[in-house]
């Protein structure tokens, strides 16, 4: 499952250097899969998209912080608990019921970012 930011979101930017797998970007901002991950070029995701890793995306939110669904991976493989939960100071940092999965699907997604 990944986390969102709730529109509680205080705009601190706490949130965002504590993501290993720079999935956090400031409202308004696009952001890449290659951002912070070793993908690069042309790449076919775990859910078979094929996308251009360097390619700006929409940005999810214009407003306040947000997660991209595709490069959260919970912290899986890196730290016991979200760090984004962790760090943020109004709690808004909370599962996204509309993007479940398991800890299986997690762990993939963290190797196919970060094979090394």
């Amino acid at each position: 499952m990944a986390i969102i930011i709730t529109d509680e979101c205080i705009n601190c930017g706490a949130c965002e250097t504590e993501c290993p797998n720079t999935a956090i970007y400031e409202g308004a901002d696009d952001w890449r899969y290659a951002d912070g991950t070793s993908l690069e070029g042309d790449v076919v995701l775990p859910d078979g998209k094929s996308v251009n890793a360097e390619e700006a995306q929409e940005p999810v939110s214009d407003e306040i912080y947000y997660i991209v669904p595709d490069k959260c991976t919970e912290c899986k493989g890196f730290h016991e608990e979200p760090q984004c939960a962790a760090v943020c100071p109004v709690d808004c940092c909370v599962p996204d019921e509309d993007h479940v999965e398991t800890e299986e699907v997690l762990l993939g997604k963290q190797r196919f970012m970060h094979p090394e």
